[in-house]
């Protein structure tokens, strides 16, 4: 009974204290705020210090997060994650998404174009210095406005510390902080070893999210830097970079009952955001996304199904679509049956509630939620035009155009006028994504791409019209609105110079001037489409600058009604959480266990992608010759574990620690029946999903054969 008015207290208040369960990302600026006695007593044997130490071994890298595991660079992470690098060395004659990769020297290692490995090296409150560029007068588009502007030009004054720095400035709690993070940017990264999708991609989208999950997501990459061991770009000449500090692999398996901790990159949570945000992202949001994924995935299929060599091409996109559209379809559906919405409601009535029995606090905070509600119901009358223009980019030659328009138009302007984000001294960086983005461009399917934008534009509602669409797409409907936009489509691709690459990295040193000169017609769209897009922009960021001061506000006014320690929402900052090896109850009489074994991968296998169980792996446990890779208390080679961990996306590829601080696993992912952790962590539901560091030995071992990569280990 107990434990079910917990959980029902928790699920209700967001804002309660932290220590009701291992709920909470917290910054590192924040270990303080820990509970440490519950902690030791649990098992961690780390003191502050020695955690914070541990962000010397942890890398931002590509789209999640991977760890140093070797003095030499070598680092490991989510197959998924170093999916693209896997992806972009494959073609239909050797491809390495199929049968694995593995370089047995240096030499050997490939290259991972566009991908990047940072290393956190300082972070301080910089509030009051963003801050100081508002001033009381200012409406919320100004507002924000000076503090986007003020938040890069701390991040530039960090960066010029030192060659190879990247900074940012990210928004705590709604913009009561602001913290200044600085890396060190490797963008030297090289593909190491990665086991066979019969491996590393085993139950594909099937058993994404889901549990049991029977998947050896990992693979290994190293970060290289220059002779000097300061970031360079990739050269022969460059060397493994030496890390300060890497993790040892624990030498006890994991096991059920055990504290465990993470150290990560988490994405994105919304855990304080109001019911009328929440409601917004389930019923409009979310369902436009995942209509429109649904079509963007069946035309990949469809061009990859007309040629092999472009079914791996588009590998790593739909990849990443499948992902996208299972998290939102799951998101809506979690929304719904766990009635978050009509909860935050419900908590609502009780915080006006207690504002009327508090004049003080009535003053103050009375009308945030009517505010915010007034402000959703603006978002309303031009989201839907905001996404569909957002949609364009979907297309990998228009997005080039839009790129080389809005260098030049921002070039144009004075400083002071320029958009808060435009930096010059990213051109090189948009010149290198020019060039890793040939390997997979295939102009008739982004043509068909365009042309769906085109129809999804051709139904936007009166009000939220594109214009500079309406000569295109008028009122006409069926196959007489589909020539119109094939015809548009054909004279946009037949004119223009943006799909040559040495023309578009000659277009991006243009002036403004040059550029309108040429006359280019997708170029001319993209600018067409750009003038609504920043009317558009300027409104969003009116809305962005009252919300964020009002979500502030609401936070603050909710803190002062229940108490308790606040953690922010993740922001893709390093961030520490920790919790208990334990399995959990779905739905009525159904128990999942806490880990999987190789016995369940055999079971699972089908000899059909993708559940085609390599033929060594299914010798071995018909003989349970496990070795030395047997669990104790499992009899079996255990191949992932779940833990009541608060993670979310970009945390795929975080290193899982034991209360000493070694390697037990890697997370890889969540399970479906909380996929709305990202607005509310539930203690009885809420698993992260880790694949095992002895089925990664195991897996290297006894199917790979992966010998370099285990000594460098130290296992051999």
């Amino acid at each position: 009974m107990r434990r079910a008015i917990l959980t029902f207290i928790i699920a209700l208040n967001v804002f309660a204290a932290v220590t009701l369960a291992d709920e909470g990302m917290w910054p590192l600026d924040s270990l303080d705020k820990l509970p440490w006695k519950d902690l030791r007593e649990r098992g961690l044997k780390l003191s502050s210090e020695e955690i914070l130490a541990l962000k010397d071994a942890v890398v931002l890298l590509g789209g999640g997060t991977g760890s140093f595991v070797s003095p030499q660079g070598l680092v490991i992470t989510n197959h998924h994650v170093a999916y693209g690098a896997i992806q972009f060395q494959s073609t239909a004659r050797e491809n390495f998404i199929a049968n694995g990769f593995l370089a047995k020297t240096r030499e050997e290692e490939l290259p991972a174009p566009g991908y990047t490995a940072s290393v956190l090296v300082d972070f301080r409150d910089v509030t009051r210095e963003v801050l100081a560029a508002t001033k009381p007068e200012m409406s919320d588009a100004e507002r924000q406005q000076a503090i986007d502007r003020r938040r890069n030009e701390i991040a530039r004054e960090a960066e010029k510390r030192a060659p190879g720095l990247r900074a940012t400035v990210v928004d705590m709690l709604s913009g009561k902080r602001y913290m200044l993070y600085v890396y060190q940017e490797f963008k030297d990264v090289r593909l190491v070893y990665a086991p066979p999708a019969s491996v590393g991609e085993y139950g594909g989208e099937i058993d994404n999210w889901m549990w049991p999950r029977h998947t050896g997501d990992f693979s290994f990459m190293r970060v290289y830097a220059g002779p000097d061991g300061n970031p360079a770009p990739y050269s022969k000449d460059n060397v493994p970079y030496r890390p300060k500090r890497w993790l040892k692999l624990a030498t006890k398996p994991v096991r059920e009952g055990d504290f465990v901790m993470v150290l990560g990159y988490p994405g994105t949570t919304m855990r304080y955001r109001s019911s009328y945000s929440i409601a917004f992202n389930q019923n409009v949001t979310y369902p436009r996304q995942i209509a429109f994924y649904s079509d963007l995935i069946r035309l990949l299929e469809e061009e990859g199904n007309k040629d092999p060599e472009l079914r791996v091409r588009f590998a790593s996109r739909l990849k990443g679509l499948y992902n996208s559209l299972k998290y939102m379809q799951g998101m809506v559906e979690g929304l719904k049956k766990t009635r978050l919405v009509a909860k935050k409601q419900e908590q609502e009535r009780q915080f006006q509630a207690f504002l009327q029995r508090r004049p003080d606090f009535q003053q103050r905070y009375g009308d945030v939620l009517p505010s915010i509600e007034k402000l959703y119901r603006e978002l309303s009358t031009y989201e839907a035009k905001q996404a569909v223009l957002g949609y364009f980019n979907f297309s990998t030659v228009f997005s080039f155009a839009r790129t080389i328009w809005y260098w030049a138009d921002e070039r144009a302007k004075p400083p002071e006028e320029r958009d808060p984000g435009f930096n010059e001294e990213e051109l090189p960086r948009v010149k290198e994504n020019f060039q890793n983005a040939e390997r997979n461009l295939h102009v008739p399917t982004d043509k068909r791409i365009l042309a769906l934008v085109l129809r999804r534009a051709a139904q936007l509602p009166e009000g939220q019209r594109i214009q500079a669409l309406e000569p295109v797409l008028g009122n006409w409907k069926g196959e007489v609105l589909d020539q119109r936009i094939e015809r548009f489509v054909d004279s946009l691709y037949a004119g223009t110079k943006v799909i040559d690459l040495n023309e578009r990295l000659k277009m991006l040193g243009m002036t403004k001037a040059e550029i309108e000169q040429l006359g280019d017609p997708l170029i001319r769209f993209a600018a067409e489409l750009r003038k609504e897009s920043k009317e558009l922009e300027d409104r969003y960021r009116a809305f962005s600058g009252a919300v964020t001061r009002l979500r502030g506000l609401l936070i603050e006014g909710f803190q002062a009604w229940r108490g308790g320690a606040l953690y922010p929402d993740a922001n893709r900052t390093l961030r520490l959480t920790y919790g208990t090896v334990c399995g959990y109850s779905p739905r009525d009489a159904v128990w999942y266990k806490w880990a999987t074994t190789l016995r369940g991968v055999v079971e699972k296998d089908t000899g059909e992608d993708p559940f085609d169980c390599p033929e060594p792996l299914k010798e071995i446990a018909a003989s349970r010759d496990y070795g030395r890779y047997v669990h104790p208390d499992l009899k079996d080679v255990m191949v992932n574990f779940l833990a009541d961990l608060d993670i979310t996306g970009g945390n795929s590829g975080s290193p899982v620690l034991n209360g000493k601080g070694e390697l037990v696993g890697v997370a890889f992912d969540g399970n479906y029946e909380a996929m709305t952790s990202d607005f509310v962590f539930d203690p009885d539901l809420t698993r992260a999903i880790s694949v095992n560091i002895g089925y990664v030995l195991f897996i290297a071992d006894r199917l790979n054969k992966a010998e370099n990569v285990l000594r460098e280990l130290g296992v051999r």
